[in-house]
């Protein structure tokens, strides 16, 4: 029987596999072969595995064999698996044979697959070189996969090491691209908290409106704690979108409906005419989206925008707006990841904020530590809204928000390029969001008044005072330190003099 692999041998192997193209393709680019050629290898081996378990029940009886696995969660058309590629590693149109198996896959498993690969070109001579060149890698990348360490057959590897290893990647390719990351990546820890905060039950619709490659979602459906729940996905960019269906597919969330549209000006999840209404919302929509639709949004078929039309150049407040909109009603959670000038500035921004905070939708603003995302060292934060509040909801009743600062050094782990959250630190957030108690420099309960007071800014250092006194200063014990320094130094450079004049003797 072959040996469990480990996860950390398998994030290895396929972190390796990326050196066939370092240094000649840009990361953004390349996260997109190498995930894809990942998927490929996975549904191979899961069809590998098992074609061998049922050949012990029926033989060489191949018809037999392919119809019962005709019958699995995809079909591998014949041809177009990893193998059959790895045994054409050497032919001169090998990328024009990868795209076709691709194509096969696809066509085989429309409604869990379609469209998924028309944004990668295996044949691309503007992304990968000219034939010789091409030829070249895309051998070595067969070669890279073919490594034992990346057998993924089920009985070796469980689902979960496999989903592991993709997000792993993803976030490895975060840290390479740089800005560009924004457009597909949430650090987990953050997408962590979001889950945990936005607080998912078995049964639930849960929603990600800008969800990049998935990975908040797949968050939320683990906080769940079981299989009962339905995601839903909007992603505007196709090569991120086709990211995210193949991340569900590996987290056997295959029935996870992505759609590839803009959330703002043609959302996709709508039926009966009407915005579809999901349990839980979350997100991390693009900070300050500069053209995001504000010239159609007076005439929005959805009337999401009745609040006020956010600024054309800051697009936070129009997300904000769909989600609580897609939101149900008396039940709906909103957690949305937003930077800090979400919170404070005035004009159209402001009205909007002052409405639904009047609403009584407004439950929570979370302050976190800088330097947490790739893209961008600035200091975010996260609201809650809860429908739940409003008038015959369950917390009608509760009138108040609550404001944590969490962004002092003390709530972080430092790093070198990048700060992360800690499950401690994760944990003392959520504890505090619940309890929703009064704790010194760190929490604060502000009621409707506070707000008002404040013309409904909810910048966080008016409600949580994290102030330090510094230690005072005793000057003349200071004067008396400095006294003492001078009379040392004098008296070393009489002895310095001594030395030189002796030396010259």
């Amino acid at each position: 029987m072959s040996p469990k692999i480990e996860q950390k041998d398998i994030n290895n192997a396929a972190w390796a596999a990326c050196d066939t193209f370092r240094g000649v393709v840009d990361p953004a680019q390349y996260k997109d072969y190498i995930l894809v050629m990942l998927f490929l290898k996975y549904i191979s081996d899961v069809w590998k595995d098992h074609y061998e378990e049922y050949r012990k029940q029926y033989g060489n009886d191949d018809t037999r064999i392919r119809r019962r696995l005709d019958r699995e969660r995809f079909v591998l058309p014949a041809g177009a698996s990893f193998y059959d590629l790895y045994e054409q590693r050497n032919e001169p149109n090998i990328g024009e044979l990868i795209n076709e198996a691709l194509d096969a896959v696809e066509e085989a498993n429309k409604a869990k697959l379609e469209g998924v690969f028309r944004n990668i070109d295996f044949n691309s001579e503007a992304n990968l070189g000219k034939t010789k060149d091409r030829n070249r890698r895309l051998k070595h990348l067969l070669e890279d996969f073919n490594k034992p360490q990346l057998d993924m057959r089920p009985s070796r590897v469980s689902e979960d090491v496999i989903g592991n290893t993709y997000i792993y990647l993803i976030e490895r390719f975060a840290s390479d691209a740089g800005k560009k990351a924004g457009e597909f990546y949430t650090p987990h820890k953050v997408s962590e908290l979001v889950a945990k905060l936005a607080a998912p039950k078995p049964g639930d619709r849960i929603c990600d409106p800008a969800c990049g490659s998935g990975g908040l979602l797949i968050e939320a459906a683990r906080e769940v704690g079981n299989r009962d729940y339905a995601l839903f996905g909007m992603e505007v960019n196709g090569s991120t979108w086709a990211l995210a269906r193949m991340n569900m597919f590996l987290h056997g969330a295959d029935a996870a409906r992505i759609e590839w549209c803009n959330t703002l000006t043609s959302p996709a999840l709508v039926e009966n005419d009407r915005l579809m209404k999901f349990n839980v919302v979350v997100a991390n929509p693009p900070f300050s989206l500069d053209k995001w639709g504000a010239d159609e949004a007076e005439s929005d078929r959805f009337n999401r925008f009745w609040r006020g039309v956010p600024p054309k150049s800051k697009g936070d407040w129009a997300f904000i707006s769909h989600m609580v909109e897609a939101a149900l009603e008396k039940e709906g959670r909103v957690a949305v990841v937003v930077p800090h000038g979400v919170l404070f500035r005035g004009g159209a921004e402001g009205r909007v904020r002052q409405k639904m905070i009047e609403e009584n939708l407004l439950d929570a603003v979370i302050g976190l530590p800088g330097n947490l995302f790739p893209t961008t060292s600035i200091p975010v934060a996260i609201l809650v809204f809860d429908c739940s509040r409003e008038k015959g909801g369950a917390n009608q009743a509760r009138k108040d928000v609550l404001f944590i600062d969490a962004s002092g050094k003390e709530n972080y782990v430092p790093g070198k390029n990048q700060n992360t959250l800690s499950e401690t630190h994760i944990q003392r957030i959520v504890d505090a969001y619940q309890t929703r108690k009064e704790i010194d420099k760190y929490a604060h309960v502000a009621p409707f008044e506070e707000i008002k007071e404040n013309d409904f800014n909810l910048n966080i250092p008016r409600y949580v005072d994290t102030f330090e006194e510094e230690e005072e200063i005793d000057i003349d014990a200071v004067q008396k330190e400095i006294d003492q320094l001078e009379n040392e130094l004098v008296a070393v450079r009489s002895k310095i003099r001594e030395k030189l004049a002796e030396a010259q003797r």
